[in-house]
């Protein structure tokens, strides 16, 4: 169980480290996508809400209009049976009166009467027994007829002095053609002669004035009405009716009749509302028919709509997401930017004040870090060149006192040998010696008060040594303006002397040769001395004892190569070539300064 938490943890820190180093720990995508997924989940609940909202009140609204319909019809329908209601009576008042039925005048009522209703195909008076009384239009009853097996019949014998209504069906009693009507049958006792007579009045109307009804109906593009019957559940109309004989339609009758107000079914896999209505006096119900996917388009706009505006604010809340996080991290960026140049050493960055308060503030303590960061870089730097410049008068300080050792042990002895001319001339190079050395405390000088300075100290020693060794001076004249560390010839000479000539067995000789190389000025002090080995060579600018103990020991080198590249830097200083018995050379290499760029550069400090 560890191991598997162990490569869990460590699975997780790989993946939380590639994500800080990717862009999607950025504040801009952070900032972005945040916003934008907060406001598209606010967006997304609202329209859930609203579509959920619409939806109730679009099926709310298409069963409401789907019920208005079916009533219009179920209205409509009653209006037009009531009114055949009102025609029959008349019918039966005017053809009935006084028990008699005969006479031109109830025809001539009955003509007129027919040819003002298209919808009365026929009226007709028959008796119990189905023997025709009269009928307008005249016409000859069709044995065939069977009129006692009819239903209308048998309904207003089975059920007198109350209009019955039949189902529709094929008028087929008289010759002609053929029409679907619907009968309207009573069964009337009637006094004739002086005894009671039992008739039965028919009327058949033309089914086409309730098929048009039934038909003008619009439930959308495929919704229909059709009828049934209460009391059997005969469909008495159906738009359809081919093909419901044919069984290749059918209906949920069962449930039309239980059924009040409206529910909702599934026929060929489509949902469909059904309204009911039923129609009084009649014993009909009613049914309209509509298909959900079509009366519930409003709910479909409503989606479509809110899927563009969820789409349409997307895309605007993107944009301004970027915007927004462009705006804000843009200052951040050029923080960024210049606290890279800070990186880099460049500490005269600036930040614009400008932008949100935050921004504004933290400009100015950016701005306020990096101004004392340069303060102090600045006393730094001042404190190390003031450190520089007393390890280099340290430096120098420990060169006099030992120069200064050597040469007041030459005077003593050569006073003490009455030696007074030499002692003179000995005193004198001492005196322009240090003269040179003070120099009015400067530590630059140029070249010539540098040569000047050698050739004291030459002549210095070679009094010292017996003229032991003899020395050359030459330089360049365009040298010898140029400026130079004060005391770099000397320690050189006084260690060729030493440890080249003192111990050599020949007359010595030094040499001194200043010239230019590149930009660089070059004091070449060469000597006929013992020389010296590599080990010696190599020890020499470490600081090490070249020898053991006695004056001229290396420590004086090693301190004009320190004051040169303290002075000018690591790219200057010494430079030693020696061969043992043929003797050794040495390289002063700094740069080219002239007494005017030296001033210059006092005067930009």
């Amino acid at each position: 169980m560890r191991p598997f938490a162990g490569w869990i943890r460590s699975l997780w820190l790989k993946f939380r480290s590639r994500l800080r180093s990717s862009r999607v720990s950025s504040i801009r995508f952070i900032i972005t996508w945040s916003f934008s997924v907060f406001i598209v989940l606010v967006l997304t609940i609202m329209a859930l809400l609203l579509h959920d909202k619409f939806t109730q009140a679009a099926e709310r609204s298409a069963e409401l209009t789907t019920r208005q319909i079916v009533d219009q019809v179920s209205y409509n329908l009653e209006d037009y049976v009531r009114s055949m209601s009102h025609l029959y009576r008349a019918i039966e008042e005017h053809m009935l009166r006084d028990g008699t039925w005969e006479g031109d005048q109830v025809d001539k009522q009955l003509d007129t009467l027919l040819s003002s209703r298209e919808d009365i195909i026929s009226i007709t008076l028959l008796d119990s027994t189905g023997h025709l009384l009269k009928n307008r239009p005249s016409a000859e009853l069709k044995p065939s007829a069977h009129v006692t097996q009819q239903g209308w019949f048998q309904s207003a014998l089975r059920v007198p002095d109350h209009l019955s209504f039949s189902l529709p069906h094929i008028q087929n009693m008289y010759t002609g053609p053929y029409k679907w009507v619907v009968s309207m049958s009573k069964g009337i006792t009637v006094r004739q002669n002086g005894q009671d007579r039992q008739v039965i009045l028919l009327v058949d109307i033309n089914f086409k004035q309730m098929d048009e009804l039934s038909r003008r109906v619009s439930l959308g593009q495929r919704g229909y009405v059709y009828i049934i019957d209460e009391s059997a559940g005969n469909i008495v109309y159906h738009p359809q009716q081919q093909l419901m004989y044919m069984g290749l339609k059918s209906e949920n009758i069962e449930q039309a009749l239980v059924a009040t107000g409206s529910y909702e079914d599934e026929a060929d896999g489509q949902k469909r509302l059904n309204a009911v209505k039923s129609v009084a006096n009649i014993g009909w119900k009613i049914v309209g028919v509509a298909y959900l996917d079509e009366i519930m388009t409003t709910r479909q706009e409503v989606n479509g709509y809110l899927i563009r505006v969820l789409l349409v604010v997307l895309v605007l809340v993107i944009l301004v997401s970027l915007f927004l996080s462009s705006s804000l991290t843009r200052p951040i960026r050029r923080m960024e930017r210049k606290m890279k140049a800070v990186e880099r050493g460049d500490f005269n960055v600036e930040l614009p004040i400008e932008g949100p308060l935050e921004v504004e503030r933290l400009s100015r303590r950016f701005n306020l870090m990096v101004y004392k960061i340069r303060t102090l870089m600045n006393e730094i730097i001042h404190e190390q060149e003031q450190k520089r410049r007393l390890e280099l008068e340290a430096l120098q300080a420990q060169i006099n006192p030992h120069f200064l050792y050597n040469t007041l042990n030459s005077v003593v002895r050569m006073v003490g040998m009455s030696r007074n001319e030499e002692v003179i001339t000995m005193i004198t190079s001492l005196s322009r010696l240090f003269r040179i050395s003070l120099s009015q405390g400067k530590t630059i000088i140029t070249v010539r008060e540098e040569l000047e300075h050698a050739h004291h100290y030459l002549t210095i020693q070679q009094m010292r040594f017996k003229r032991k060794f003899n020395f050359s001076m030459k330089a360049d004249e365009d040298t010898l303006d140029c400026l130079t560390l004060k005391l770099v010839l000397q320690p050189l000479i006084e260690n060729a002397i030493v440890h080249g000539i003192e111990y050599h067995m020949d007359e010595g000789c030094i040499e001194i040769r200043v010239y230019r190389e590149d930009d660089k000025l070059v004091f070449r002090i060469t000597d006929n001395g013992v020389g010296m080995t590599e080990e010696q060579l190599s020890k020499l600018l470490m600081g090490s004892p070249v020898v053991k103990s006695g004056a001229g020991s290396g420590v004086a080198v090693r301190n004009v190569h320190d004051r040169i590249q303290l002075y000018y830097g690591e790219l200057y200083g010494l430079e030693f070539e020696s061969e043992l018995e043929e003797g050794t050379t040495v390289w002063i290499r700094i740069p080219i300064q002239s007494e005017r760029e030296e001033d210059d550069a006092h005067e930009s400090e």
